[in-house]
């Protein structure tokens, strides 16, 4: 598609003599001879770019300059000046012009000024799409009190430097606070560096999180910086902070403390300017007491805890998260948007979505890509949904009672505290998501929504072996 070109001069001849040059280079031209009328072509048709003249009777370049920005602030101006000087053209720039040209022009230098010119908007018109999708995709939906109290909280958080501790179960949308916090935070700009603390195994956390040198421990064949460092000036969020061990949580407190980092096999230490932003589904108070986790180090994470709810203390917002999904899937699959019959979301609604936004998200995908009709009913959820026993299992070990679908081993009767006896609920609820996974530890993994090292880890704990027939 030919771009279409705007000049305003008021000389006839340069008119002339551009349209010319911009004609042959198969570009569409517009001309206008003052401000006013180029404020009314630029309404009438956008224009890709502007040629605009600084010298003019009446309202000059600078001012319609500005005019044009305050209808369209991405429209890209390159300014022309028969008396050129720096200072101009340092004035024209800041004013938001994209490039200057000084008469008398030559056919070469204003084609290679518009390629340019036009090359830049194209990428910052990308950009902003990009930026509009991926906002999009960790967009916060919902209009419930449960969530307006979260969005409170990151509303007085966000422009702060504060750290802040996210807490809530599995899948309810962590992530997505902490994205929000850093977008609307003075650090908007910068990077946002996500780290799962549970899905790196524990030898090379440490080397992730600060970096090594070359030949620093065996394998490291080349020198790497470490999340922090990569997030210095911006934010790091530190996902499933109480997976993290000991020595890696010491380290972790003297970033907080010092804000620098140390990289393995370097003596130097390495100033950082990061905001921390922590997220666990675990009781680190609970932590802290068993010795599991250090107290100086939850007292420095716990500046600004926000709790985000379970989706069954929000369930008004189903509808709308339903319809966010459809549109989103429908996007992502390239399928036709599907409607949802009123029974679904009933059903919808009275499940307990013990994996939070994060299942509904995936059953919304499943029935989105598996239902051939237009109309998504009742009989195209998942047999679990149609039922509303989610969970089921889970609860009923950590209650001590059975399911009569499912049986699973109860927990010893005799569990002395209660610390023992939620070992022994949590141990009875792996081995029997184990046994209906047939002992596959990433299908579990996934089933159960967590990290597959964090189950090895589970199993080594709680000694579990797999069983054996015959």
């Amino acid at each position: 598609m030919k771009s279409r070109i705007l000049v305003i001069d008021d000389e006839a001849a340069i008119r002339d003599s551009l349209r010319m040059i911009l004609e042959y280079e198969d570009y569409l031209f517009s001309g206008a001879a003052s401000g006013q009328e180029a404020i009314a072509a630029v309404q009438r048709e956008r224009p890709d770019l502007v040629l605009l003249d600084i010298k003019m009777p009446g309202m000059d370049g600078m001012e319609v300059l500005r005019k044009l920005h305050a209808l369209d602030e991405t429209l890209p101006v390159v300014m022309i000046s028969g008396h050129g000087t720096t200072a101009t053209a340092v004035e024209a720039i800041r004013s938001g012009a994209v490039d200057f040209l000084d008469k008398p022009l030559s056919s070469e230098r204003v084609i290679v000024t518009l390629q340019n010119a036009l090359k830049q908007s194209e990428l910052r018109s990308e950009n902003r799409e990009l930026k509009l999708a991926m906002e999009s995709k960790y967009e916060i939906v919902g209009q419930s009190p449960a969530l307006q109290k979260v969005l409170d909280s990151v509303r007085r958080a966000a422009p702060t430097n504060a750290t802040v501790l996210l807490l809530g179960e599995s899948g309810v949308g962590k992530e997505l606070v902490a994205r929000t916090i850093h977008r609307n935070s003075t650090r908007a700009g910068q990077r946002f560096i996500q780290v799962n603390c549970a899905a790196i195994p524990e030898e090379l956390i440490e080397s992730e999180l600060f970096g090594h040198e070359r030949g620093s421990f065996t394998g490291a064949t080349e020198k790497q910086i470490g999340k922090f460092e990569q997030a210095d000036r911006g934010t790091i969020f530190l996902d499933e902070v109480g997976d993290m061990s000991p020595k890696t949580q010491a380290k972790v407190l003297r970033v907080l403390q010092e804000q620098e980092v140390e990289r393995l096999g370097s003596a130097r230490t390495i100033k950082v300017d990061v905001r921390v932003i922590a997220a666990t589904n675990k009781k680190l108070e609970e932590a802290v007491e068993h010795g599991e986790f250090r107290e100086d180090l939850y007292f420095r994470l716990n500046v600004i805890p926000i709790v985000v709810p379970p989706l069954r203390e929000r369930r008004e917002d189903i509808p709308s998260l339903v319809q966010h999904f459809t549109r989103r899937m429908a996007e992502e699959h390239n399928v036709k948007p599907k409607r949802f019959d009123g029974q679904v979301l009933d059903a919808l609604k009275q499940y307990r979505w013990r994996g939070n936004i994060r299942e509904l998200r995936n059953t919304i995908e499943r029935v989105m890509i598996m239902t051939p009709d237009d109309v998504v009913r009742v009989d195209d959820l998942p047999g679990e949904v149609r039922r509303g026993d989610s969970a089921r299992p889970a609860e009923s070990a950590a209650a001590g009672g059975t399911d009569v679908s499912s049986p699973e081993p109860l927990p010893p009767a005799g569990a002395g505290t209660l610390r023992e006896f939620k070992d022994a609920s949590e141990r009875a609820y792996l081995v029997q998501k184990l046994r209906e996974n047939n002992w596959n530890i990433s299908k579990t993994a996934e089933i159960i929504d967590t990290p597959r090292s964090n189950l090895y880890k589970k199993l080594e704990q709680y000694g579990i072996k797999q069983e054996v027939d015959g």
